[in-house]
């Protein structure tokens, strides 16, 4: 099966792109699932029901998320019912939504999907993501053996441990977060394709998606800034894997970088 999963989708700009080129993307690739990082795709900051909904009419089967799910409070309205948005399976036990859910791929093919949070430089105090990943991935495996992961982190060290520490036992963990694409796309040695960040799908003419001259006032007068998703020309970032489905074990991968 082939599984593409896309970096960070920010504001309107990641969305208008991601609609103008997922459906060429799906066929030259041959795509079974695709899976987006929405955490960030309603104003560049959270995401709502509408937004979501928005996404999955494009052809998105699953959206993951990070730390600024919560951003929008109108997703507190919808997260428990949509099995498909996915929130840090590390965050407490009775938080809304789940952090880990079971879908079908176009080509039959069951896979597992879980998302957590890293810890390293974290303002908020998230459930060892190592540990909860355990939990999760033992869980899933009795259902598939194609288990793929949106590690959420701002640290690239602590994503390549978790990388290191799940080969093997998952068909790929890819690393979100940063918004800037990493050229370390791998497969490990037992057999789970890595890569420290996919990307940001949104204006490349920002900081990470923001306006650049929002990020550069807030640099040179160290007064907070109200962020604000940049216009211009727009990038999408995304991996393309090829996974085994009776053994789970990644094939192939690949990354992706398009820009206008």
């Amino acid at each position: 099966m082939n599984l593409l999963f896309i970096g960070d989708v920010f504001g309107s700009s990641g969305r208008s792109f991601l609609k103008a080129v997922l459906p060429e993307l799906v066929e030259k690739y041959q795509i079974d699932l695709t899976i987006a990082n929405g955490e960030n795709a309603a104003g560049g900051a959270g995401l709502t029901g509408p937004v979501a909904q928005e996404l999955f009419s494009m052809g998105v089967d699953v959206i993951t998320s990070g730390n600024h799910i919560w951003d929008k409070k109108e997703i507190y309205q919808v997260i428990d019912a949509e099995d498909k948005i996915l929130r840090p399976a590390n965050y407490p036990p009775d938080v809304p939504g789940k952090g880990s859910g079971i879908c079908t791929a176009r080509d039959g093919t069951v896979v597992g999907v879980v998302n957590v949070c890293g810890r390293v430089f974290s303002p908020q105090s998230f459930d060892c993501p190592f540990r909860v990943l355990d939990q999760e991935i033992s869980r899933l495996r009795d259902v598939t053996a194609v288990v793929v992961i949106d590690f959420h982190g701002e640290a690239s060290s602590e994503k390549i441990a978790a990388g290191w520490y799940v080969d093997g036992r998952v068909s790929a963990l890819f690393g979100t977060h940063t918004h800037v694409q990493t050229a370390d796309e791998i497969i490990l040695p037992n057999g789970t394709a890595y890569i420290t960040d996919v990307g940001m799908t949104g204006s490349y003419e920002g900081v990470i998606g923001v306006k650049r001259e929002v990020i550069l006032r807030n640099f040179l007068t160290q007064l907070p800034v109200r962020h604000e998703p940049a216009k211009g020309k727009r990038q999408l970032c995304a991996v393309c894997c090829g996974i085994n489905p009776s053994s789970g074990k990644a094939q192939t991968i690949q990354r992706i970088l398009i820009r206008e």
